[in-house]
């Protein structure tokens, strides 16, 4: 039987499953009300946003002002990012919120007496020029473009979502269960996140009209039901400022050239994840991305990492809730995004609103995000269909699947004898896991098709 390039999904195939994705294509536009309710659905569904300035600024100690500053420089860059993403090269539905992998090495980078966030904000930002640099695609031809190509493989694309998935699950089901010292644990925790589940679960399969808006009414119920058994307080809504004014390197600046190498290393699995999701969502909309395309939406994304270090916040990635929600609302229409990106630029310009949207309790939103997180990892899991899992591919992906996984095990003394930059990179699975199946599907890699998919 002759083999077809795992790439090339038969085309009947593939219009068929891409009709079902979407109702309304990624270049339609909408009306007004539609696209601001459909932003703001796409706000709620970015966990890091809400969560990880308030963490950084308890666990580094950093004043109410600076970690209001934070909050809304957050909001200021994942919108412009975003912004970017629906209306430049890429012109897809992608929506950005803060990086887990900035995260981390920022705090821990951030409580070291000999580092500080002078040097990891200055560090960053000569690491995100570099990456500018390398997506920069001259005569069609970028560094970027090089994985990109690789990425158009069912089996590199669907590893690597699922890897992204496996990284950020952390965030999921422990965030909805909480930790011993907050004030719903267990029980009210978890009572309130599933009524939250239950409601977008109901509005998305009978809602009708409402399906478009079923995580709004889900985060509303949620926290109405966990505010049934523990008030919610408006006091730091009240006590915040109106405006937020931006500051050009708050913390400091200074640079370190093993710490610019640290963030270069942090920064890849962000752009690999990024172009195996940006392949889900073209399959899912019947676009077809070339690598300049892809290499041009990174270009977004690194300048967008740059006015980060600038501001003192994190830089981005593809937050995949986000991708679970154009599924489920199946309106994939690049104006949606472009709403929400525009709703968090002007919201990081105002505190009280970002205050009111911290309100929402964390373990609602984490249980909206196990279920949208779930709809991503399920699909990555049907990418694979195609491929023709014979010794090779199973060797490639299982080895590197396990590599990726396992390096979020490690853990205890052994854990804290490495190295910073080891402990950082162990905890990335996207790279662990990632680097290595590129580079064994390009050493020993066949693209082909199962039979079942070859025959049609």
């Amino acid at each position: 039987m002759a083999e077809i390039a795992v790439g090339q999904v038969p085309a009947a195939v593939s219009d068929a499953a891409e009709t079902r994705a979407f109702d309304i294509g990624i270049h339609e536009p909408l009306p007004l009300g539609q696209a601001l309710v459909l932003g703001f659905q796409h706000i709620f569904g970015m966990i890091g946003m809400f969560v990880f300035p308030g963490i950084m600024g308890q666990a580094l100690h950093l004043t109410f002002d600076q970690t209001a500053h934070l909050y809304g420089m957050t909001f200021l860059v994942s919108g412009f990012v975003t912004a970017c993403q629906a209306l430049l090269i890429l012109k897809l539905p992608i929506v950005h919120g803060p990086y887990v992998g900035s995260f981390t090495a920022l705090m821990a980078l951030g409580a070291l007496p000999d580092a500080g966030l002078g040097l990891a904000f200055g560090s960053c930002f000569v690491a995100c020029w570099i990456w500018f640099l390398l997506t920069v695609p001259i005569r069609g031809w970028s560094f970027a473009g090089i994985f990109a190509r690789y990425l158009h493989t069912p089996m590199i694309a669907g590893i690597m979502v699922l890897l992204a998935m496996v990284q950020i699950a952390n965030t999921s089901l422990p965030s909805w269960i909480g930790d011993k010292a907050s004030p719903g644990f267990p029980g009210i925790n978890l009572s309130a996140g599933a009524v939250a589940v239950f409601v977008l679960v109901g509005v998305t399969l009978w809602g009708k009209a409402l399906r478009r808006i079923a995580m709004l009414i889900g985060l509303i119920v949620g926290t109405l039901a966990y505010a049934s058994f523990i008030p919610i307080s408006p006091a730091r809504v009240i006590a915040s400022p109106w405006l937020v004014t931006p500051q050009w390197f708050p913390f400091g600046f200074e640079v370190r050239a093993d710490i610019v190498l640290l963030f270069v290393l942090v920064l890849v699995p962000a752009n690999i994840a990024s172009m195996a999701l940006y392949t889900v969502v073209g399959k899912w909309a019947n676009e077809k991305l070339s690598p300049a395309r892809m290499s041009g939406g990174l270009m977004s994304v690194a300048i967008g990492g740059v006015l980060a270090s600038v501001l003192g916040t994190y830089a981005t990635h593809i937050y995949p809730d986000n991708m679970g929600l154009l599924r489920y609302t199946r309106v994939g229409s690049r104006y949606a995004t472009l709403a929400c990106g525009i709703l968090l630029m002007l919201l990081g310009t105002c505190i009280k609103f970002d205050m009111m949207l911290v309100l929402v309790p964390t373990p609602v939103l984490a249980a909206i995000a196990t279920v949208l997180f779930g709809v991503v990892m399920i699909h990555a899991i049907q990418h694979l269909a195609p491929v023709k899992w014979d010794e090779r591919n199973l060797i490639i992906a299982g080895f590197s699947l396990l590599l990726g996984i396992g390096g979020l095990f490690v853990a205890g003394d052994a854990y804290q004898a490495l190295p910073l930059a080891i402990r950082i990179l162990l905890k990335q699975a996207v790279v662990t896991g990632g680097v290595p199946l590129v580079a064994l599907h390009a050493l020993l890699g066949r693209d082909a098709l199962a039979p079942a998919w070859a025959k049609k």
